[in-house]
């Protein structure tokens, strides 16, 4: 039983726990919400860890970043590492902002594909190490919790910047180029299912609408993806010379 507790303890809170295996209530509603948030959230980053992988592996099989922009990555890997550093550095629960630190990973991983394939090797190795060094004093202990605050307010700006410069580099191209379907669909879901996660176990506001405005924007990029999935890449392409 002392084991059964203490697996049933990752999922529920203590008063939860009582709840359904000492009182048999089942039905207790403030207790389900919590629940569900907590399995949300363990999803959601069992879900991070191969979120972005297709898309690495799409670069990496075409040994190209076409149609990827290296500014909307960025501005990408910078709104997700604001929140990282915030939700760190406040002690909110690990279920709550887990997902980011493998999104930032593989988002780093996916800026350095695209500069390297792009024929700047060493301008890739310099984009990590610059990162690396950025998530280090911003969660080192050196960063006021105030000043990153700050950040997290203009973090709202800053990611709608970075998804939407790829839905107008998408528009300007007429396809969607290297973009992976499955990591388009899973960021998707992902940020919508965040929206409860965060209202339930953060209760932040700057938090909360963060994760709209991430939703917003990836409900453009999907719609693109399937406005664009029929078409060929390579007569658009020949189409775009001519007008040339």
């Amino acid at each position: 039983m002392d084991y059964l507790k203490q697996a049933s303890l990752l999922i529920l809170n203590p008063h939860c726990y009582d709840e359904y295996f000492l009182n048999l209530n089942f039905l207790d509603v403030p207790c389900f919400k919590a629940t569900l948030s907590k399995c949300l959230g363990l999803g959601i980053i069992l879900g991070s860890l191969m979120v972005k992988i297709p898309q690495i592996l799409k670069i990496h099989k075409n040994k190209s970043g076409e149609g990827i922009s290296v500014s909307s990555v960025t501005f990408d890997l910078t709104a997700i590492t604001i929140y990282m550093s915030y939700s760190f550095v406040k002690g909110f629960p690990f279920t709550s902002w887990g997902d980011s630190t493998f999104l930032a990973a593989q988002t780093a991983t996916v800026g350095a594909q695209v500069l390297h394939y792009g024929g700047s090797p060493g301008k890739a190795m310099g984009y990590i190490l610059l990162y690396l060094l950025a998530c280090f004093i911003l969660m080192g202990g050196t960063t006021p919790v105030e000043f990153l605050w700050t950040l997290q307010g203009v973090n709202i700006p800053i990611l709608l910047l970075g998804k939407l410069t790829q839905a107008y580099t998408n528009f300007k191209n007429g396809h969607t180029g290297q973009l992976s379907a499955v990591t388009l669909f899973m960021l998707f879901f992902g940020s919508l299912a965040r929206i409860f996660t965060s209202i339930q176990e953060t209760g932040d506001f700057m938090v909360i609408i963060t994760y709209i405005a991430s939703t917003f924007a990836n409900t453009v990029l999907v719609v693109q993806l399937l406005y664009y999935w029929n078409v060929d890449i390579s007569k658009t392409k020949k189409k775009k010379k001519k007008a040339e």
